[in-house]
């Protein structure tokens, strides 16, 4: 049975330690529509984020979204996407039994004819150990500043950083990726 109205609401409340992690060679791919309902899932997404196919299909990609995840990266993602531009970052995703499973995402835009966006596509594949060890920290103090002054001192922080190793954003997580350390 399908329940296509699967929304935040339904994710698990009960979040453990347990991880997932994806094989070096597995893509995990998905689209949505403009407002960030699912509308297509490959098996390796519905795998590692522990839902059948047809309940995805229709939910909101936030079903997955891990509680350790600054808002300031669905900021910047999203700021990106609707711009046109692409977005690269590393994401924790929350599974339905709980756990977790870590990725480097790449989204961008479809666009028909006339330049309209007319949904997103995002392929995420696996992301180093040590691009892990480095970002966890710095959600962590991306996320305790939103607590006490929201999405613009976790901004603040995440820029005082990116100046600190003289880095553009996109260059600081395309060299995480890549291995490179800070």
């Amino acid at each position: 049975m399908s329940h296509k109205n699967l929304s935040k609401l339904d994710a698990p409340k009960k979040i453990t330690n347990s991880e997932k992690v994806l094989n070096k060679d597995d893509f995990i791919v998905s689209k949505t529509d403009t407002k960030g309902k699912i509308i297509y899932c490959n098996e390796i997404f519905t795998k590692m984020a522990g839902y059948p196919a047809a309940d995805l299909i229709g939910a909101n990609h936030n079903i997955i979204r891990h509680p350790d995840m600054p808002k300031l990266a669905f900021t910047l993602l999203w700021d990106l996407i609707k711009n046109k531009d692409e977005f690269f970052g590393f994401v924790k995703n929350l599974c339905s039994d709980g756990g977790y499973y870590w990725v480097f995402a790449y989204i961008t835009a479809d666009l028909d004819r006339n330049g309209n966006i007319t949904s997103y596509t995002s392929v995420r594949r696996k992301m180093p150990q040590s691009a892990i060890d480095i970002i966890t920290p710095i959600y962590k103090e991306l996320l305790n500043a939103e607590r006490s002054g929201g999405v613009a001192a976790s901004k603040k922080v995440l820029n005082e950083l990116l100046q600190q190793h003289g880095l553009g954003y996109r260059e600081f997580i395309i060299n995480l990726q890549s291995g490179a350390r800070l």
